[in-house]
């Protein structure tokens, strides 16, 4: 149960108490031992909510750490964990690095070939998988990674007559280690201070968008950097609560989910699957929650996919009620002060809006943070107007998560933020955005090459994105310098600025912008099933499948209506002359994206050149512009 809040109020200041600690792990004792019996981890099993203690953490990643020591693994090995967001994901992680193993996260949609890559560059020497699924994968590879000398299943199911002498079962390591701790408690307390800040704590692989995936080494000091400025950027209190759904092999998961809430005392949620996600966030009602662009892109639209049903009053009364939301949202962006709003108007906005929140789940959340792509305006906007302050943040693997965001009553539309104290940002050649702080990362793992291009003698971090810096201190990320286009004409286009713009729409889940050499840009769209199949369904549109719902000309017309509203909002020479929706509902098993869901852009160019080349043939719906259209920037 959650404690009172009468009792939270009493609890240590959350960063106060850590500021002298070199290592998460110290941090993980402290609040067991500050914090024993208050609720740190909830895991929904069955439908039920089940509590770990901050002590309980402690106590299973002790459990765990003394366990690996006994199997052999030392210090500055590796071990991974191939699972959905659960406590076991975290107490395998934190219980490594409290021995000074090094925790890696493997994306639970990896293929074999993946997970054979990352065992074999890490030199895994133990895995963790949730199910029956997943050990199938990691029993097809393993004679192929020589390191790899245990494998731990979490879940049960299926396999009940398993007899394999190098895989064994989570829950029976847990009770081998808590064994050893009757004897062996005090090792642990000494490993856990022999930790130095310089050592290496946990790998991020990235998500191999331009290349094999790269193991970006994350150092003790990195997360306490981090985790001293968790209060900078977000609104929280000890016992408040976070839902962990990302994944947790992904930086800002693993900030969110694991050292964030040892900074704050938040108690992390997990959900039951990744399809309860939605109804877990309202039972829960978060006061944190952090997502990327595309999340809150659906959240909008499953209101307006609602509001098409709901009854005519509620649909008046949400209309008139955006319609004076926005003008206070207009006012507030530009500084102005928001326009006065009567009873009648006020009363409409309440019943409107806190209901929208509360269908959301957004009822309690006083950090709502977005990242990791760009952020279309309009999203801002209705967040905004609905009463939720939905702010920017820009970091990366390579700085550890946080390194600029947005400061609570501080929006500006298309701005990534303020840097985190202590981090200093600057242009350099190209327009490229450098870092340098203690938030950079320890470089890459076996790599020293790939370490040396992007972190420079003088400590500047190399982030191949271009920006700009306002004269207030804000970023501005414009594109990754790799993905400008530049047209056959000369002109400089950011294509992620006018993919998010297009991804606003609640029909279109993504797009690529093509013209790199071309006289004039076009796209390739990827529409979204369930609302799409919606329109068609209203419409009485026929179809037989996802392909040839794509293909129905009335479902074309409707991507070109939305293209419609977006053009006019671009200068000429960024303007979509053309488009082609893709016949093929693309997921993360396909090779056209990354695990974190990111396109490939050059999968993409190569596997659809026939559509690409088909929009630059004669038979085009809009005709070109000249080739002395302005440039954009």
């Amino acid at each position: 149960m959650t404690m009172p809040e009468r009792s939270m109020s009493e609890s240590p200041k959350p960063v106060i108490r850590f500021l002298g600690h070199e290592t998460p792990a110290r941090v993980l004792r402290q609040r067991a031992t500050d914090w024993p019996d208050r609720p740190a981890l909830r895991h929904k099993l069955r439908g039920l909510w089940q509590t770990l203690t901050w002590q309980d953490y402690y106590h299973r990643a002790r459990a765990f750490g003394l366990a690996l020591r006994a199997l052999g693994v030392e210090r500055g090995e590796i071990i991974a964990v191939l699972a959905e967001n659960r406590p076991e994901w975290l107490i395998a992680d934190v219980g490594a690095q409290c021995m000074g193993v090094v925790g890696n996260g493997i994306y639970p949609t990896a293929s074999p070939e993946q997970l054979r890559y990352i065992l074999q560059d890490s030199g895994c020497r133990l895995l963790v998988v949730e199910n029956q699924e997943q050990l199938e994968k990691a029993l097809e590879v393993r004679a192929e990674c020589p390191d790899l000398s245990r494998i731990l299943v979490i879940e049960r199911e299926g396999l009940r007559a398993l007899d394999d002498p190098q895989v064994g079962f989570f829950d029976d390591f847990i009770a081998q280690g808590d064994d050893l701790a009757s004897t062996q408690a005090q090792d642990f307390e000494a490993t856990i201070d022999a930790g130095k800040s310089g050592d290496l704590a946990f790998l991020v692989y990235t998500s191999g968008t331009t290349g094999a995936p790269k193991g970006a080494m994350i150092s003790n000091a990195n997360a306490i950097f981090q985790m001293n400025k968790a209060e900078e950027y977000l609104d929280a209190k000890p016992g408040e609560k976070s839902l962990s759904f990302l994944p947790l092999c992904h930086i800002a998961e693993r900030m969110a989910s694991v050292f964030n809430p040892l900074a704050l005392g938040l108690i992390v949620h997990f959900p039951e699957n990744s399809g309860t996600v939605p109804n877990d966030l309202r039972e829960i009602a978060p006061h944190v929650v952090f997502a990327p662009p595309r999340f809150w892109e659906k959240m909008h639209s499953e209101i307006e996919l609602y509001l098409r049903d709901a009854i005519a009053p509620a649909r008046f009364i949400y209309r008139r009620a955006l319609e004076t939301g926005r003008a206070s949202v207009e006012a507030r962006l530009a500084g102005r002060k928001p326009p006065r709003v009567g009873p009648l108007s006020r009363l409409l906005n309440w019943l409107a809006f806190r209901n929208v929140r509360v269908f959301l789940g957004l009822q309690n959340c006083r950090s709502a943070l977005t990242g990791a792509a760009p952020v279309p305006p309009d999203l801002i906007r209705w967040f905004l107007a609905i009463g939720v302050e939905l702010r920017e943040a820009f970091g990366m693997t390579e700085t550890a998560g946080f390194a600029t965001a947005t400061p609570r009553g501080g929006i500006r539309l298309g701005w990534a933020g303020l840097p985190a104290k202590d981090t200093e940002i600057r242009i350099g050649p190209e327009n490229e955005i450098l870092i340098r702080g203690a938030n950079v990362f320890a470089g890459y793992w076996n790599a020293p090459e790939k370490t040396a291009e992007t972190i420079s003698a003088e400590g500047w971090l190399h982030t191949g994105d271009c920006g700009e810096i306002s004269d207030e201190g804000y970023l501005a990320l414009r594109d990754r310098i790799k993905d400008i286009i530049i047209t056959r004409a000369g002109k400089n286009i950011a294509p992620t600025q006018i993919e998010s713009q297009l991804k606003f729409s609640p029909y279109i889940t993504d797009a690529v912008v093509i013209g790199e050499g071309k006289r004039y840009i076009t796209a390739l769209v990827m529409i979204d099933l369930e609302q799409v199949a919606r329109y068609a369904q209203d419409q009485a549109i026929p179809y037989t499948d996802f392909a040839s719902l794509t293909r129905a000309p009335e479902v074309v017309a409707l991507i070109q209506s939305e293209i419609d509203v977006v053009n006019p909002r671009l200068a000429r020479v960024e303007q979509i002359k053309d488009f082609c929706i893709i016949d093929q509902l693309l997921t993360a098993e396909d090779e056209e994206l990354t695990p974190t869901m990111k396109l490939k852009r050059k999968v993409i160019a190569q596997k659809y050149a026939a559509l690409i080349d088909g929009m630059y043939g004669t038979q085009r719906r809009v005709e070109a512009p000249p080739d002395h259209a302005e440039a954009t920037i």
